[in-house]
C-alpha cells in the first residue's frame, strides 16, 4: 500500500536516535537518595528525579525515555509496515516481561501513570491508519465479536491472561482512506467487514477506554497542500470521529509519514467551514505524533515538546533494540 508507506528516512532517523542512546551516563550508588544527572537519548543531559528506592528494574527516574510504538497492518507475513500476529503477541509478552504496562498518550500529557504499578515502566502502544487487521469484526448468528485474529483481539485476550494488563492503546484513524483504511474496514473484501460496522467500532474502542487520535481523512501528505486543504482534512476526520462519539475531545493527532504542513501550527490547531452546512469544524489538540526518532521524552523533561512526540516504528527487531538501548543507558523512565 504505497499510500501509506513512510519514507525511508524514518528508518535512519530511528537508527540515529538510538545510536545517541549510547551516550555514558554516570550512575549514583544503588538506593542512593539523591537526584541524578544522566545522559538523555538526543543530547545533553538531564536530571532525573530522587527517589529513595531501587526497583528490580534500576533506580526510579521520571526523567528517562518512554518508548511509544508504532504498529500499522497486523497479517500474515513480516515487511516493512507489516508484523505477523506472532510477532505482536511477542511483542506484548517481552514488554511486559521487561517490567513495562501500557498508558496512552493522554495519560503521558497528564502525567498520570496510574497504570503503571511502582518501579514499572510506562510504554505507549499507537495503531495508525485504521486497517482491518487491527480491528475486525465476526458477525456470530446477528451478535459482533472482536476477531482474536485482529490486532485488537490478541490485545484482549493478552490483557485477560495478564490481569495487571490495565492500560489501553491509542488508535489514530483515517475515515476516507483507500482500501479499506476507511474505520478498520468498509466493504467485506477487507477482511469481511461491513461498512455499517465503522461507528461501531470507533465507539467500542472509546468505551473500552482506548484513545482516539486523528490521523487526517485520508492520509494526507500535508507538506504537500495548502493551509485550507490542510484544515479540511483533518477537521473532517474529526468529524468522522465525532459522528461515532459524540462530544468526543480528540487530544492527539499523528502526523501521515511524519510530514509536516507549511504551517505547522495547522497539524494542531486549525479550523474548516462545511460549505454544505456553513458550520464551522474547529480543532485544537494537545499532541502531534511524529513517525519516528525513538523513545519520547519524559513529560516532566523541560525540553518534552508535546507538539513533537517522537516514536519508534515497531517492524523487524526495533522493539527489543530500542529497549535494550533503555537498559544499557539506563535511560528508562521507571516511576
Amino acid at each position: 500500500m504505497t499510500q501509506f508507506a513512510r519514507p525511508r528516512v524514518a528508518i535512519l532517523a530511528l537508527t540515529a536516535a538510538l545510536a545517541a542512546c549510547g551516550a555514558k551516563d554516570a550512575a549514583p550508588a544503588r538506593g542512593a537518595d539523591t537526584a541524578r544527572t544522566t545522559s538523555d537519548s538526543a543530547s545533553g543531559s538531564v536530571t532525573a528525579s530522587p527517589g529513595p528506592r531501587d526497583t528490580a528494574y534500576g533506580p526510579k527516574n521520571t526523567m528517562g525515555r518512554i518508548p511509544v510504538l508504532e504498529y500499522h497492518v497486523i497479517g500474515d507475513h513480516e515487511g516493512q509496515y507489516t508484523v505477523t500476529r506472532e510477532h505482536f503477541l511477542k511483542d506484548l509478552q517481552l514488554v511486559y516481561d521487561r517490567g513495562y504496562r501500557p498508558i496512552t498518550i493522554k495519560q503521558l500529557l497528564d502525567k498520570d501513570f496510574s497504570p503503571v504499578p511502582d518501579g514499572m515502566s510506562p510504554i505507549v502502544f499507537v495503531f495508525d491508519d485504521a486497517s482491518d487487521s487491527q480491528f475486525r469484526y465476526l458477525d456470530r448468528g446477528g451478535k459482533l465479536e472482536v476477531d482474536p485474529t485482529s490486532g485488537l483481539g490478541i490485545w484482549e485476550d493478552f490483557a485477560k491472561k495478564h490481569p495487571d494488563w490495565k492500560g489501553k492503546a491509542v488508535f489514530c484513524m483515517l475515515n476516507g482512506g483507500a482500501a479499506g483504511h476507511n474505520f478498520f474496514g468498509d466493504a467485506t473484501q477487507f477482511g469481511g467487514q461491513k461498512k455499517e460496522w465503522r461507528l461501531q467500532k470507533v465507539k467500542y474502542l472509546a468505551d473500552q477506554g482506548h484513545e482516539l487520535c486523528d490521523h487526517t481523512l485520508w492520509h494526507m501528505q500535508l507538506s504537500k497542500y495548502p493551509d485550507d486543504k490542510v484544515q479540511e482534512n483533518i477537521a473532517r476526520n474529526a468529524m468522522g470521529i465525532d459522528s461515532a462519539v459524540p462530544g468526543y475531545k480528540i487530544r492527539t493527532m499523528a502526523l501521515p509519514q511524519g510530514l509536516w504542513p507549511k504551517n505547522r501550527q495547522l497539524a494542531w490547531q486549525g479550523s474548516w467551514k462545511d460549505p454544505k452546512t456553513g458550520k464551522t469544524i474547529s480543532y485544537n489538540f494537545d499532541a502531534v505524533l511524529e513517525v519516528s526518532g525513538g523513545p519520547t521524552r519524559s513529560p516532566y523533561d523541560p525540553q518534552f515538546n508535546p507538539h513533537s512526540i517522537s516514536r519508534v516504528e515497531a517492524f523487524g527487531n526495533q522493539v527489543p533494540l530500542v529497549l535494550d538501548k533503555l537498559d544499557k543507558t539506563k535511560g528508562r523512565f521507571i516511576k
